[in-house]
């Protein structure tokens, strides 16, 4: 089972889940017999009615734009303490939409060691 109606309900809810369950089979059946996991993500999302565009609460298209144009700039990788220093933000806001993008799988996580101590994280363009 994908989706469920609670009684009593509306015409209009029930028109709505139709019609996204009608685009959820049309993208599955265009994606054929193999799909990367980021394409049944997104199917899923679609079916669920969340936005696949949208960005969370609390991130601006602005400041994404200017994340992802200092990684960008440097694609061997930086830190968010890095991508802080080159866009005028924090390093805990450069952290949030550096995890939004590596969730979103945009970016690449990887571990880089250095000085003594903990290592940090760095992020690359995908």
């Amino acid at each position: 089972m994908t989706h469920y109606l609670l009684k009593p309900f509306t015409f209009a809810a029930f028109q709505d889940k139709l019609m996204r369950y009608a685009q959820y089979r049309s993208q599955v059946l265009a994606a054929g017999e193999v799909a990367a996991q980021h394409e049944v993500d997104r199917v899923f999302a679609m079916l669920r009615g969340e936005s696949t565009g949208s960005l969370p609460k609390g991130l601006d298209a602005g400041t994404l734009d200017l994340v992802l144009a200092a990684l960008r700039a440097d694609p061997s990788g930086l830190s968010a303490a890095e991508v802080a220093a080159r866009t005028g933000t924090s390093r805990v806001t450069a952290r949030r939409y550096l995890e939004h993008l590596a969730e979103a799988r945009r970016v690449v996580r990887a571990s880089r060691y250095g000085a003594p101590g903990r290592p940090e994280v760095e992020y690359r363009p995908a």
